[in-house]
């Protein structure tokens, strides 16, 4: 699905975002923002749901591709009294400075990012030295038969969007990030991961 393509289906569905989604996930959430502070990115931010889980002596930007996700993100923001710095942009071509930031975080994101690889090379740039990225991220099984299942499902999921067959782990790896933590959150499909920037500036 090219880019373009994921905007506007984020577009399409930005008012009932939350009731599809949100409510499914909203008790992962907290646990995954504790102790973050210093300069924050969240990318994918939608409609601003994880807002009120933030410290509150932190920096935070957030991006996402979809305009009227961000519309929202940005009222959530105002109801808040949270100054949030919201920009419209793709993660995989951030137009920040390289080592911009303490800490990364996504939400449900890279099942619909195009270049996942790409995606987390850009959250590698931006991510200072030993800097985090803390994801709640739904992937690929590692039961040969659930997994060779989600492989033959994947092609319907992108119809309405999302990969279900993402082996992220290993991408996170590849894209220079070293695995801290990675628990199952009641199934292990669904993945909440803490991983540390290990590249170094050229």
């Amino acid at each position: 699905m090219a880019r373009s393509n994921v905007a506007r289906r984020y577009d399409r569905i930005a008012w009932l975002y939350d009731f599809m989604v949100d409510r499914f996930f909203s008790n992962l959430r907290p646990g995954l923002l504790d102790g973050l502070e210093g300069e924050v990115l969240e990318i994918g931010v939608g409609t601003g749901n994880n807002f009120p889980f933030y410290p509150h002596d932190l920096h935070l930007t957030g991006i996402d591709i979809s305009s009227k996700m961000l519309s929202r993100a940005l009222l959530r923001a105002h109801e808040l009294g949270r100054d949030i710095d919201l920009r419209l942009m793709d993660v995989e071509e951030m137009s920040f400075p390289d080592r911009s930031f303490d800490y990364v975080v996504s939400s449900l994101v890279f099942c619909s990012v195009e270049d996942p690889m790409q995606g987390l090379r850009e959250v590698s740039r931006v991510l200072r030295e030993n800097g985090e990225l803390r994801m709640l991220e739904h992937v690929r099984s590692a039961r040969p038969w659930l997994g060779s299942t989600m492989d033959f499902l994947n092609p319907v999921a992108r119809l309405i969007g999302d990969n279900i067959n993402r082996r992220t782990l290993l991408t996170l790896e590849e894209a220079g990030l070293e695995i801290l933590s990675n628990e199952s959150q009641g199934s292990e499909i669904l993945k909440k991961i803490r991983a540390r920037n290990v590249t170094t500036q050229p």
